[in-house]
């Protein structure tokens, strides 16, 4: 019965693939109104600076067929909905969780979604962390860079680590709105343009110091905008290492094991240089396809995506076409799970 079932499972998906193209997208936004209802009552719409567009399951599936997506995974954007009420920030993204979830299920085959946490209050996100992975399904949890001050790899968190690491979770980083932040900065640079990718950074490196990723082996984190600074960051990270463990004021780090356990998307229209600057700290099998929708209209996504098909198909990276714009989030995500 087995095999019965499993050989119907791989027909479906044969067709699906057919049917809707084989690009997985790993990094898209699901915009509710339940989500912007609570921005609003706290005057948080402009938060990031950045205007949240608005999304429809709908008008992102013709997006998908337009440019051969097979699926997206979806996820929370910023900012965190937390403004001090932990029961009304609990209230919101279990609401969001859950329209989440239903819609993958409404859509079989074209999403995925990866679950919010109501941090900083911990308790509450192991809470909502168990219920989104064990009764959802989720297939993966959405970690903010910082929320509210509370950056990833904080001691503070080890608990919810420990949660995420026994249901061997995939955990996606977005950037959020540093904290704090020099406003006279901010509004001349709005975070797109230099904050997230720092942001982004600042995350990762804690969670490299604190190694995390050596204590919680289980865990996979998909890294965003193609990596940010870190391949930059890294090499100067190795440097000062020994001095300061030296000093006793850090611990060595096992690099290899935490990179081994990281994953980078694609999102943000990288050139090959861009590429090929990832590819010192990675490999090609840890690269993944992200489209950022719908935080640009669809023409420049659009054109996002052929440019980043002719660029994967030179010489020096045609042979990984296939596993960066599918195989290698298809093996993540356990497609043939749906």
């Amino acid at each position: 019965m087995k095999s019965i079932t499993t050989l119907i499972m791989s027909i479906i998906l044969i067709n699906t693939n057919i049917l809707f193209g084989q690009i997985i997208d790993v990094h898209t936004h699901v915009i509710l109104p339940e989500y912007i209802e609570i921005l609003k009552r706290h005057n948080a719409e402009l938060e990031e600076i950045f205007p949240l567009p608005s999304w429809d399951a709908e008008r992102h599936i013709a997006f998908m067929d337009s440019t051969g997506i097979r699926y997206s995974i979806l996820s929370m954007p910023a900012p965190q909905p937390y403004f001090g009420d932990v029961a009304e920030s609990a209230s919101c993204i279990r609401e969001i969780n859950e329209l989440s979830a239903g819609i993958k299920l409404r859509y079989p085959g074209r999403y995925k979604f990866c679950a919010a946490l109501p941090l900083p209050d911990v308790d509450a996100a192991i809470k909502e962390a168990i219920y989104a992975i064990d009764t959802l399904k989720a297939d993966g949890i959405k970690l903010a860079s910082n929320s509210r001050g509370q950056y990833l790899g904080d001691p503070a968190l080890d608990t919810l680590m420990h949660v995420l690491n026994e249901r061997n979770a995939i955990i996606i980083i977005h950037p959020h709105m540093p904290t704090p932040y020099n406003p006279n900065i901010i509004s001349n640079t709005p975070p797109a343009l230099y904050e997230y990718p720092a942001e982004t950074t600042r995350a990762v490196v804690n969670i490299m110091a604190n190694n995390i990723l050596e204590r919680y082996t289980n865990l996979k984190i998909i890294v965003p905008h193609c990596g940010s600074f870190i391949p930059s960051a890294l090499p100067r990270m190795k440097s000062i290492l020994p001095v300061m463990v030296q000093n006793r004021l850090m611990h060595d780090i096992d690099w290899e094991g935490s990179l081994s356990r990281l994953y980078f998307d694609l999102a943000g229209n990288p050139t090959t240089d861009v590429i090929n600057t990832l590819l010192t700290i990675t490999t090609p099998d840890h690269l993944l396809y992200g489209s950022d929708y719908p935080f640009l209209p669809d023409s420049i996504m659009q054109n996002n995506i052929n440019t980043l098909k002719n660029t994967l198909k030179k010489e020096e990276f045609a042979e990984h076409y296939e596993k960066i714009f599918w195989q290698n989030a298809e093996r993540l995500f356990n497609a043939d799970n749906p």
